[in-house]
């Protein structure tokens, strides 16, 4: 009994040496205080996932967003001068109904793989790696080069609300002044765009849907006016320049309706069914027929001949007409504003997906593929992007307008690449689950890739819209950048 005693206490006073040794933090073995993580570590277990946070109204107002810039307020005039008012219309429409072709491949694509990228994963699974890089570098090329555009068009846009905006001057380029405050404006532009998109999707398309509603407002204000206080006598001539006419409208229609291609680029991050996603690509090209053709209307019923000729903001001069206050005019121009910002936060959404994507394969450095810890956004590729951007304000319109051009160029070849996936998808992989089936697929990506191949052709050397040799120039730049940069990368594994 004495022994189990002293046994007892032993093992007894075994135990307060260890808890002393604990609570001393003597020996190997140490209480470690509770420490709450670091911001950075909080942060760092986020999934390196795009957000999800798109929904159907967001998808669309992105896509019609990105169709309606700065040419529905200073472009409606010289198409009802080239083409008539009903010539102007019917060109709109044939143009809207070509791209609905080409809207429905993009449509079964995006719901059969709604992924970050749309164009490049789709070809890249239908045509291999090659084909797939050209496909999506040259998309690339159009995007920076519109978003490009816009920090020039802002400032000048800017221009016809707060004159005398034009200070400092600092040289001439291609007979364009460049003035430092057209460029500081620009540039300011593109870090607030920027600011944005980085913040996350959902702030971009909060200012999307804002700015979209407001142009859709803008747009009701003139063609309200001008159903009730318009005269149809206006509309004269209905025709003019005969199929020269119309085809001087029907070529720069697709380039007014790129942009619900950006739909596909953010797939991963929108929050529908896959079936509506693509119902929603065809929607937007519908709505963005529906709006040019109501501002072509307008002007025709507001303004005579003459006068549509000879204006320079169009469509505002038509409001400022049918509502006898400048207010009016005031309106548009302000609706004008809205579109540049919809078009340019649009497109920065675009391209920096399809870098990202194109990263995720090794097609580009990986870097492109970092999503921001906090924000789970491609922040490399939209601060990439915005770069980008921020070099257009300092060279003026002439060079921008060889850009756009380049850029139009390259997105039309983007968009025969994914007719042609489409086909070969239907044909190579028939059983595919597709939630947006599109019927008579064949014959519709055979009409798709028919009407791409005709736009490419339309910017072939003696053509209507024929490249100048600075936008060929700019094109095998581009292209000659972006195999150095596929051939840098290409030991690198693609995903399955």
């Amino acid at each position: 009994m004495q022994g189990a005693v002293k046994a007892t206490d032993l093992i007894r006073l075994a135990g307060y040496f260890s808890l002393l040794r604990l609570l001393t933090g003597s020996g190997n073995a140490r209480v470690q205080p509770h420490v709450q993580p670091s911001r950075h570590e909080r942060l760092s277990v986020v999934p390196a996932t795009l957000a999800q946070v798109l929904g159907r109204r967001d998808a669309l107002a992105l896509a019609f967003g990105a169709m309606i810039g700065w040419s529905w307020v200073l472009l409606t005039g010289p198409w009802t001068t080239q083409a008539g008012s009903i010539g102007a219309l019917l060109g709109f429409a044939l143009g809207g109904l070509a791209m609905i072709f080409v809207a429905l491949c993009y449509a079964e694509l995006a719901s059969a793989m709604p992924e970050a990228g749309g164009e490049h994963v789709y070809s890249l699974r239908a045509l291999g790696r090659t084909p797939s890089f050209i496909c999506s570098w040259a998309i690339v090329l159009g995007y920076v080069s519109v978003a490009a555009f816009e920090t020039v068009a802002f400032p000048y846009a800017l221009s016809h609300l707060m004159p005398g905006l034009d200070l400092g001057y600092l040289w001439t380029l291609g007979g364009f002044d460049i003035h430092l405050s057209f460029v500081a404006t620009g540039l300011l532009g593109a870090v607030l765009v920027s600011f944005i998109n980085v913040r996350g999707l959902l702030l971009a398309s909060r200012v999307q849907n804002v700015v979209t509603a407001f142009i859709v407002l803008c747009g009701l204000v003139v063609l309200v006016g001008a159903l009730l206080r318009g005269d149809t006598t206006n509309l004269q001539p209905h025709f003019e320049g005969g199929i020269a006419g119309l085809a001087a409208v029907l070529i720069v229609v697709p380039m007014m309706f790129m942009g619900f291609d950006v739909i596909p680029q953010a797939a991963a991050e929108i929050r529908l069914p896959h079936a509506a996603l693509g119902r929603v690509i065809v929607v937007s090209v519908l709505c963005g027929m529906a709006f040019y053709c109501a501002m072509i209307l307008a002007v025709g019923l507001a303004l005579p001949a003459e006068t549509r000729a000879a204006a320079g903001m169009t469509t505002a001069l038509a409001s400022e007409s049918v509502w006898g206050g400048r207010w009016a005019g005031t309106l548009l121009i302000l609706g004008g504003v809205a579109g540049i910002v919809t078009t340019w936060n649009a497109f920065v959404v675009g391209a920096s997906r399809l870098l990202y994507s194109m990263a995720e394969d090794g097609m580009l450095p990986a870097v492109f593929a970092q999503l921001h810890p906090r924000y789970r956004t491609p922040h490399v590729a939209i601060l990439t992007v915005g770069m980008l951007t921020c070099l257009a304000p300092w060279f003026g319109r002439p060079v921008l307008l060889w850009l756009i051009n380049a850029g139009s160029f390259g997105v039309v070849i983007g968009y025969a690449l994914v007719a042609l996936s489409f086909l070969c998808l239907r044909w190579r992989e028939p059983a595919m689950p597709r939630p947006y089936r599109v019927s008579g697929g064949i014959a519709v990506g055979w009409t798709a890739l028919t009407v791409c191949l005709g736009l490419i052709m339309l910017f072939m050397p003696g053509s209507l819209a024929a490249l100048s040799r600075e936008e060929w120039l700019i094109c095998l730049a581009w292209a000659g950048f972006g195999w150095a940069c596929h051939a840098a990368t290409r030991p690198k594994l693609t995903r399955n």
